[in-house]
């Protein structure tokens, strides 16, 4: 399930956020971070807030890499 830890810089004293869903897309426009799921907008944040968004991948979903035989 896409999952992105958003956090603020610590100046902005801003709690930081875990939003998930199966249907979560993330994308930029006109200096917008957009979340959307099937029912549209879940959340928007502007680009100059500063805030990092990492993308998180669940333990189950996260495969080892490959050893070099």
């Amino acid at each position: 399930m896409p999952a992105y830890l958003v956090q603020h810089p610590a100046a902005q004293a801003r709690e930081d956020i875990l939003i998930e869903d199966a249907h979560l897309e993330l994308a930029f426009h006109g200096g917008w971070a957009v979340f959307t799921d099937h029912d549209g907008v879940c959340l928007a944040i502007p680009t100059g807030q500063g805030a990092c968004i990492r993308r998180i991948d669940p333990e189950e979903e996260q495969q080892p890499a490959p050893s070099k035989e």
